[in-house]
């Protein structure tokens, strides 16, 4: 018997649902075919992933290396474009 793959949108109703005040859980579990094991590891994911979004510390310490390496790239881009222009110069081009 092979296992059931839910997208990540029937999961999102799933733990939806089960967030519902006066949810019951093991039937939600039930009518889905899933354990109560996997209802929760999904919620408890759906939970951290939703924390970490509300975090804006994380994405400015993100940005902010990628931003650095913008600034890193753009330097090289300039220096090697100086060096095609004394290049072209120096053949005669």
């Amino acid at each position: 018997m092979s296992r059931r793959k839910f997208s990540p949108e029937e999961k999102l109703v799933i733990v939806l649902a089960g967030l519902k005040e006066n949810a019951n859980i093991a039937e939600i579990c039930r009518n889905h075919g899933i354990s109560q094991t996997l209802f929760y590891r999904w919620k408890d994911s759906f939970l951290e992933g939703g924390k970490a979004s509300l975090d804006n510390r994380a994405g400015k310490k993100e940005n902010k290396v990628l931003q650095a390496r913008i600034e890193q790239l753009e330097k090289t881009l300039g220096r090697k474009a100086l060096e095609i222009e004394i290049l072209k110069k120096a053949l005669g081009g």
